[in-house]
């Protein structure tokens, strides 16, 4: 590993296009599994200009399957949560069409659990989780602050403390990084849609007030070339109006801002039988207990899974070198599919993925957040003394 380097990630805001489809997308999947626990969702949400359109899969019990009015509901209900009211993108007025049709069957015998099979991957492919002890949180710092910088945004935006902000924001952070450890900032930007007419010299002000209260004492920039605040300019238009969103386009900034490979599938929109957002977690879940129980100071860990196929493929652990002495990565591979069944149904069961929690996860990241009740229990650090008693 490098020891003294600079680092950058990015983050947008909830009302980014992307994130908005995001979050329409898990709202149906709540909706769903609000309804059947078993339900199998895959929801792709596309908006532009005062249009908001879903197409993918679905299957439920009859007897509870949403309507497509209570679907539009759901979508409308969300758009208007982040704060959709202009005149190019407004929540009650926009054009809705659903086109959601059955699962396929191929799909789903492949998936369901019958007689002595058990229930196999959703898809194919490779899921990556990952934690380094830059941040309380076990996050890398570029993304933890990149996120936590567009959250304040937000929060000022519905309190009312900044009604000057709309909800279309994107950040970048950029970190100096001495004997492999984040010291300070060295370059900030924040591209915010605003109020028409609104003083772009009272917005950078703004803004630089939020990089200051968000950053650790010591971190700002002295420079003022080294902070950018919509630096093209006048940021009036956004949204879906300034640009189309689709389901899926931020895997990284859903995950850990480039600090870590990515399999390449997304998460929002996908009920938890899809391994590309329950394996996804559940590697999370397991670097993050390693490096909480102080057996690495970093760790990736790589599942593979074949579609139908219920054990995964391949388990891959890397320590980065940063391991405490007597942990080996091969071990850790030994000992983790013994404490978590990593089959897709082992996965659900483990972290309690059959509940209508995604929503939450579609904005400001997937990981490094709050557990709560059942809301992110793949940050938990439950596994810990298990993990020790182990190696």
């Amino acid at each position: 590993m490098r020891s003294n380097y600079l680092f950058t990630s990015e983050s947008v805001s909830e009302g980014h296009p992307d994130k908005v489809s995001d979050q329409i997308s898990d709202a149906v999947v709540d909706l769903f599994i609000g309804r059947d626990p078993e339900a199998r969702v895959a929801c792709e949400t596309l908006v532009t200009t005062n249009r908001i359109v879903l197409a993918g899969e679905v299957r439920c019990r009859e007897d509870v399957t949403p309507t497509i009015e209570e679907i539009e509901k759901v979508a409308r209900e969300t758009v208007k949560k982040i704060g959709y009211e202009q005149h190019g993108f407004h929540w009650q007025y926009a054009d809705f069409a659903c086109h959601l049709h059955g699962q396929s069957a191929d799909i789903a015998v492949g998936v369901d659990e019958a007689g002595n099979k058990d229930e196999g991957a959703g898809d194919q492919g490779i899921m990556f989780g990952f934690a380094c002890d830059e941040t309380p949180e076990l996050m890398p710092a570029t993304i933890h602050y990149s996120h936590r910088i567009l959250e304040r945004l937000a929060n000022d935006r519905h309190s009312g403390d900044a009604p000057f902000l709309e909800p279309d924001s994107k950040s970048q952070v950029t970190l100096q990084y001495e004997n492999g450890r984040p010291v300070r900032a060295v370059k900030l930007v924040v591209s915010t849609q605003h109020a028409k007419g609104y003083d772009q010299g009272k917005l950078r002000d703004y803004v630089k007030g939020v990089f200051n209260d968000v950053l650790p004492e010591g971190w700002m920039p002295n420079d003022e070339d080294a902070i950018f605040v919509n630096p093209t300019g006048l940021f009036e238009i956004g949204g879906p109006d300034g640009d189309a969103g689709l389901t899926g386009r931020k895997i990284i900034v859903d995950t850990y801002g480039g600090a870590s490979p990515h399999g390449g599938g997304a998460f929002s929109g996908k009920d938890p039988t899809k391994v590309d957002r329950s394996a996804a977690y559940i590697t999370r879940y397991l670097a993050k207990n390693i490096v909480a129980a102080e057996l690495a100071r970093r760790c990736t860990i790589q599942l593979s899974y074949a579609i139908g196929v219920a054990e995964p493929l391949s388990l891959y652990v890397d320590l980065h070198g940063t391991q405490a002495d007597g942990v080996t990565e091969a071990r850790l591979e030994e000992v983790l599919p013994e404490l978590v069944r990593l089959t897709p149904k082992g996965i659900r069961t483990h972290l309690g993925l059959n509940k209508a929690i995604y929503l939450p996860t579609a904005a400001y990241g997937h990981f490094g957040r709050q557990p709560a009740n059942d809301f992110f229990t793949w940050e938990k650090t439950d596994l810990v003394d298990a993990l020790r008693q182990a190696i």
